[in-house]
């Protein structure tokens, strides 16, 4: 149904069930002589009579009853549904899709979703684990996370992580056997663990130091696409591992690995959830907004610059 033809039959309607033009034009918000000008727009189009109008009175012809008899209920199907819209927009509830790459799943996530879900009972969240860049609204998601350097300057960005740093890290056993590298340009002397994305590109080793930044070719006898594994294989004393500091942590607090190169950490970046509007989100979405700024001890503001590139 085309908008014009639903205003004229919403105009009819409403004068039908009023009896008068000023106050179903009250009703509607429109002047009285808009109101006229519909119900004209309509009798000529259809080609009868719907109302009998005088000075003083207003009333339905016998082809208007049957026509409010048809419309009625086709009126209030459609008031029902949009009232039906109401949780979406009041109660946390109905399907969620994010895409998150596994480092945020894994460290972010996973600790947390469980009492999400048990708080959001009538939320279904539908979790993306993907590490390739989505375009969220193509591919029909309601969120992402992503490192604040890679999310879009046009979308709405909410921090969620406290800094993550990339660490470059070795085993105490290889550091005695091969030497401690003292800058990142001596790194080409040594056996380098490297990540490839799912891309196909390799985890590019960047340093700073100083506002300086510099960026180093290094080789090596492994190459994956699993961050758990490059970091089995450091502890096991097969290289030097350039890598984000969740995946290490443990092994440091251990003992089985040290950081190297510190005065060149480049600068740390963090995790964000972004959307590409703050207009009219579902309350399910805004509920997980809220949840992860409040679970994970953010800020607590809506961050809209990011690290830069």
């Amino acid at each position: 149904m085309r908008g014009t033809q639903f205003a004229e039959l919403s105009a009819f309607v409403a004068i039908a069930e009023q009896k008068s033009f000023t106050k179903a034009a009250k009703q509607l918000g429109i002047s009285t002589a808009t109101l006229s000008q519909a119900i004209r727009s309509l009798e000529d189009r259809i080609g009868v009579r719907l109302l009998n109008r005088t000075t003083r009175s207003v009333s339905v012809t016998a082809v208007g009853e049957r026509l409010l008899a048809r419309l009625r209920p086709v009126l209030d199907d459609y008031e029902s549904a949009l009232e039906s819209l109401n949780d979406f927009r009041e109660r946390p509830c109905g399907a969620l899709r994010i895409t998150v790459p596994p480092p945020a799943t894994e460290f972010l996530l996973a600790p947390v979703l469980a009492e999400f879900l048990k708080q959001y009972s009538d939320v279904r969240l539908e979790v993306s684990n993907d590490a390739t860049r989505r375009d969220i609204v193509a591919d029909r998601f309601d969120a992402g996370i992503r490192g604040g350097r890679r999310v879009e300057r046009d979308m709405v960005a909410v921090r969620v992580s406290p800094d993550v740093r990339l660490l470059t890290v070795a085993s105490p056993d290889y550091l005695a056997r091969r030497g401690t590298p003292s800058k990142p340009e001596d790194l080409r002397e040594h056996n380098c663990i490297r990540l490839r994305f799912p891309s196909g590109d390799l985890l590019p080793w960047l340093f700073e130091r100083k506002g300086k930044q510099i960026e180093v070719d290094v080789e090596g006898s492994i190459i994956t696409n699993d961050e758990h594994l490059t970091a089995r294989l450091a502890a096991d004393g097969v290289g030097v591992l350039y890598v984000a500091e969740p995946y290490v942590h443990t092994l440091m607090a251990e003992g089985k690995l040290v950081s190297v190169l510190t005065e060149w950490i480049p600068s740390p970046d963090s995790f964000y959830l972004y959307y590409p509007s703050r207009r009219q989100n579902p309350a399910a979405l805004q509920a997980f907004v809220e949840f992860l700024k409040n679970k994970l001890k953010t800020d607590g503001a809506r961050v809209d610059r990011r690290p830069s590139k």
